[in-house]
Order: structure tokens, then C-alpha cells, then sequence
């Protein structure tokens, strides 16, 4: 049964250029602009008229974005859930603007070690990382430590956990790593039950159905659970709407200032009609996509992911702006 039939999620990429070289990730090789402060204005306009409750400014790095707090600010403005994550390199810089604008504010980090964090990221970042949060906690800010979840650092969790996380007083997000365009990787079943087991510590979120869907084969385009084309709406740095996800991106229409009328446009009913039955979509887990499409329809997705969603929410004190108007 639908819940929700209105889209809840932007993923509003500002650009696709990165100051990392993560080896799981591959939008850094791409050539990109940066998105234009006036279209995001008008966007942001037609997103609230949408019905759209989050907006994660992403990239790329995001605040290699010159206007990063401009758009925020806007964001917060209009009553946006707003949510960002970077490798903090380029954090300092930004903590003061930033400050009391970023809702769930994420900082990267992938093991509990120097070296083997910076040689996942492709770039010294570890040390930038330490010192970014104890900058964001002077400021009266609470980063979450956003962890992706591979084979190679499964082991290391319980050590972000013990020596950065309960420390000093942060979230621990588990992030399951994906597979796409031969980047990323599958976990195994001792991986994703040591994700499971952290996952139920105080002060750790994991959606316990990012790891039954991987279990049951990921999506299934004949009875897809993925419903990412009428729940997240994908803006590039072009000012296109991509379609039916920035993955698959089998479309991408020039917005023009009327991203309102676009949605309703029979190009972006046929994708909606569409989304998650295609067959690149077999096997998807792609966790972008599938934390709201777990949201909106009631099946055995949305019962595992509701504990959860409900402990993060109410440890950031966002529950009330979701289920707000």
C-alpha cells in the first residue's frame, strides 16, 4: 500500500568535481560546472510546491561550491529538511558559514586509521577530519560520522565507533557500500551481520533493510521495491533533471526554470511508471534511492527501516519537520 505519492527527496548535485579519488566512487573523473545560485532559487521554489521535505546539497564535493551556504541558507529558509556530506577538507573554511544551517551534516570517514582512511579517500583527509570536529563542536554543531561499510573495513567499525564516535558524542551512520559501473563491491554475510550488530549500539544508524534487501538479491524489476523516480528527484550541475535516478540516468531534461511543470510532464510519468523495472534495475541496492522508497509503501522494507528511521530522527530532532506540512 502507497503511503506517500508525492516525492520527498532532492538530491541536488552543485557539482560533480571532487577533491578526493575515492577507489569506490567514480563521479570525481567527471567533468562538471557548478550549479548556478539563481536556478537553484527557482528550483528550490518549485521543490517545496512539489512536496519535497529534504534536500541533500551533494557532489562531488559539495563545498567546493563557492554559494554552498548561499543555497542552504535559501534551503533552510522555505523549511527544508537540509542534509550535506563532505570529506572535510575543505570544512574549516566553511564552519562558520555553515553553522546552524545543515541539518544532518555528515563527515566521511572509513576507517579508524590515518593511512588506511586516506588511502580509501585517495587523498590525505584523516588529519582534516579530527580537527573538523572538534571545529564543528566548538560551534555548537553535531556531525555524523558517515562510515561506508566494505569488506575490507567491516572489522574497523567497533573502533570508529569506541575512539571517534562515543568520544565525542556523534552519530555513527553505517553506510553499506553498492556496487555500480564496476565501482564498489557486494559484502558478505559476515560483513553485513557485523553492520547488523553495530547497528543496534546506542548512537549508530543503520537501515536493517539496506541489508534484507541485499539478502533477497537486491531489487526486482518484475516486483521492484525501488520506487526512486517518484520519490527522489535528481537535479545535475547542468540544471537537468535526471531520470529515473543519477545512476541509471537514462534521461536528463533542461529544467528552464519550470522544474514544476516538468514533474508533471509525460516524459517523467512514463520513468515513474517505470522506475524499477528496467533491467540494469536487477539487483539494485543502491542506498540513495531505496531509503525512500522503503518510506513510502508499506511491505516488509518499510516495517525493518521504521526502528530505525525513527532513532536517527529523533536523535537529530528532524521527526517533527518530516511529518510536518
Amino acid at each position: 500500500m502507497r503511503l506517500i505519492s508525492k516525492p520527498i527527496l532532492c538530491n541536488y548535485y552543485v557539482t560533480y568535481r571532487c577533491n578526493a579519488t575515492c577507489s569506490f566512487c567514480d563521479i570525481w573523473e567527471k567533468p562538471s560546472p557548478y550549479i548556478s545560485l539563481e536556478n537553484v532559487k527557482q528550483n528550490l521554489l518549485d521543490l517545496k510546491k512539489l512536496g519535497v521535505k529534504v534536500i541533500d546539497f551533494t557532489g562531488g564535493e559539495p563545498l567546493l561550491h563557492r554559494e554552498i551556504d548561499q543555497m542552504l541558507r535559501l534551503a533552510k529558509e522555505l523549511g527544508f529538511i537540509t542534509t550535506l556530506t563532505t570529506n572535510t577538507l575543505l570544512y574549516p573554511k566553511w564552519a562558520e558559514k555553515l553553522k546552524g544551517l545543515v541539518d544532518m551534516l555528515h563527515f566521511s570517514l572509513d576507517a579508524a586509521d590515518q593511512a588506511a582512511h586516506d588511502l580509501s579517500r585517495g587523498v590525505a583527509c584523516f588529519d582534516s577530519l579530527i580537527a573538523s570536529i572538534a571545529l564543528a563542536k566548538s560551534l555548537g554543531e553535531r556531525p555524523d560520522i558517515l562510515f561506508t561499510v566494505f569488506e575490507k573495513n567491516y572489522a574497523d567499525i567497533g573502533a570508529v565507533y569506541e575512539q571517534i564516535c562515543q568520544p565525542n558524542n556523534l552519530i555513527l551512520i553505517l553506510n553499506p557500500v553498492f556496487e555500480y559501473n564496476h565501482k564498489g563491491s557486494s559484502l558478505s554475510a559476515e560483513a553485513m551481520n557485523a553492520a547488523l550488530y553495530w547497528g543496534r549500539q546506542k548512537g549508530v544508524y543503520l537501515n536493517a533493510a539496506f541489508i534484507q534487501l541485499r539478502k533477497d538479491g537486491g531489487n526486482h524489476s518484475k516486483a521492484p521495491v525501488c520506487k526512486a523516480a517518484s520519490t527522489t528527484i535528481v537535479i545535475s550541475p547542468h540544471n537537468k533533471l535526471v531520470l529515473p535516478c543519477y545512476h541509471l540516468g537514462l534521461e536528463e531534461l533542461p529544467i528552464e526554470n519550470k522544474l514544476y511543470d516538468l514533474y508533471q510532464s509525460e516524459k517523467v510519468k512514463l520513468q515513474i511508471a517505470l522506475e524499477g523495472k528496467h533491467t540494469a534495475c536487477q539487483g539494485c541496492v543502491i542506498n540513495c534511492y531505496m531509503q525512500p522508497s522503503f518510506a513510502v509503501e508499506i511491505n516488509k522494507y518499510w516495517w525493518l527501516a521504521l526502528p530505525s528511521t525513527l532513532k536517527y530522527n529523533k536523535m537529530k530532532s528532524t521527526w517533527k519537520k518530516l511529518i510536518g506540512g
